[in-house]
């Protein structure tokens, strides 16, 4: 298992990361417009996170409020309360009830039900929410709907109890809105310290469901596949599913046994002037 002992000084909140959900269902944008706004948006968190580091904390309030007041804005806002947004993927969790619907097949009522955690939750009328075999936790930064927690995963008190811990975390096109690479690797770690010890009987628990754009993995000068597996190996995640699509990559990580946490850095693996920056630091 990967150690629990995290007493390193914690990554930033992930409350100043994404964007608001809507907050009218009246609100609508054409596709072309989500994506200018979600690249205007990074663009903006890039340029804080460098003002942060710098120590401009002019700057840095300024890029702030003009985030704030972007995603104020009802005309910009990324997802519906169903999730089905075109940036978010539709109802992603309908892959990982897919994956795990022949694990689900042999449970009877019997059976405790399935612990799942969903950051970054849009709806309580998802797939995996209709599964009366999963209790599902919902947590969202902006919550917008009953039944979904207004929570920061960052900021949640580390598990003391088995029952504190979860078979299932979903983590569908959140890693990527967090604004730098170290808290990337932190928060996937984070992840590995949530979930249960793997001693269940059923096939790919606990779990990690990790959604993330395409281009995040194929077009990144500082993230592979192979890197990926690598930086998932050394946290005691083996890959067991993937799925792509033209904009989404869904892949489901069991967690095993540790595997002794590695250090990756930042570093170009894939060099070429259109790539982009994406990248995941990992420390031990």
């Amino acid at each position: 298992m990967v150690q629990k002992n995290h007493r390193a000084k914690r990554p930033k909140l992930l409350s100043h990361t994404r964007p608001p959900t809507i907050s009218s269902k009246r609100a609508a944008l054409s596709s072309k417009a989500t994506r200018n706004f979600i690249r205007s948006h990074h663009r903006l968190l890039k340029k804080r996170a460098q003002a942060v580091r710098a120590c401009d904390e002019a700057s840095a309030k300024k890029l702030e409020a003009q985030i704030q007041a972007n995603g104020g804005l009802e005309s910009y806002q990324l997802a519906s309360r169903l999730g089905q947004s075109l940036e978010r993927g539709g109802d992603s969790s309908k892959v990982l009830m897919e994956w795990m619907s022949p694990q689900l097949l042999r449970m009877s009522d019997a059976h405790p039900k399935l612990r799942v955690l969903e950051v970054g939750a849009l709806s309580t009328k998802n797939a995996c929410s209709r599964n009366h075999y999963l209790d599902v936790t919902r947590i969202d930064l902006n919550s917008q709907e009953p039944g979904i927690l207004k929570q920061d995963f960052m900021d949640m008190p580390l598990p003391r109890t088995a029952g504190d811990r979860f078979d299932v975390i979903s983590l569908s096109l959140v890693l990527n809105y967090v604004p730098d690479a170290i808290s990337r690797g932190e928060m996937l770690k984070r992840c590995a310290v949530f979930l249960r010890n793997p001693s269940s009987s059923l096939f790919m628990i606990p779990s990690l469901f990790l959604v993330l754009p395409v281009a995040c993995i194929r077009n990144s000068r500082y993230l592979t596949e192979d890197r990926l597996e690598d930086m998932m190996l050394s946290l005691g995640f083996t890959l067991t599913k993937c799925k792509e699509s033209s904009k989404l990559i869904f892949q489901l990580w069991q967690l095993g046994q540790d595997n002794g946490t590695k250090s990756f850095k930042k570093e170009i693996l894939r060099p070429g002037r259109a790539r982009n920056n994406f990248s995941i630091v990992l420390n031990q």
